[in-house]
């Protein structure tokens, strides 16, 4: 399966202070060796970029543009890049009128907009309500990410 990661499990992946740190990594990687697809779109990336330069002041990584500029090119070779296309914006104009969504919920509704034009319906984040007034969505919490079980080889006759 095909599974978006949100904003939160990629700064909680490269923070390596934060308490949820190795939870976020983990669930990754448990995805990622059980054979699905862990993918990124555009506004992870933006969203990621502005709270890795934000000063830790203003509850940011305080990172340099170099230094996000080489976690960005690191999360791109490890996880799947989907781009935008113009379906992406006219997805996410029919999801904030029909949920009736304002604030910052509008960047969750842009990433589930993704989702619906890539035809992705799995996201792994730590803000589980925030996904749930989306139908057709199934929110996976990293800390009840299990690995597949392993099909048993047949023996051989």
């Amino acid at each position: 399966m095909n599974v978006l990661a949100d904003t939160n499990i990629l700064v909680r992946g490269i923070h390596r202070k934060d308490p949820q740190h190795k939870e976020a990594l983990r669930a990754i990687r448990v995805l990622r060796n059980s054979g699905d697809t862990v993918c990124i779109v555009p506004q992870n990336l933006y969203e990621l970029w502005t709270v890795a330069t934000r000063p830790a002041s203003s509850n940011g990584l305080a990172l340099t543009p170099q230094q996000a500029d080489r976690v960005l090119t690191r999360i791109e070779q490890l996880l799947v890049l989907l781009r935008d296309t113009p379906a992406v914006y006219d997805e996410w104009r029919r999801l904030v009128s029909t949920h009736s969504t304002s604030g910052k919920a509008s960047h969750d509704a842009r990433l589930v907009a993704a989702m619906n034009v890539h035809g992705i319906d799995h996201v792994l984040t730590f803000n589980i309500d925030d996904f749930k007034r989306y139908t057709g969505i199934t929110v996976l919490n990293p800390g009840e990410v299990q690995a597949k079980p392993v099909e048993p080889e047949p023996p051989e006759s």
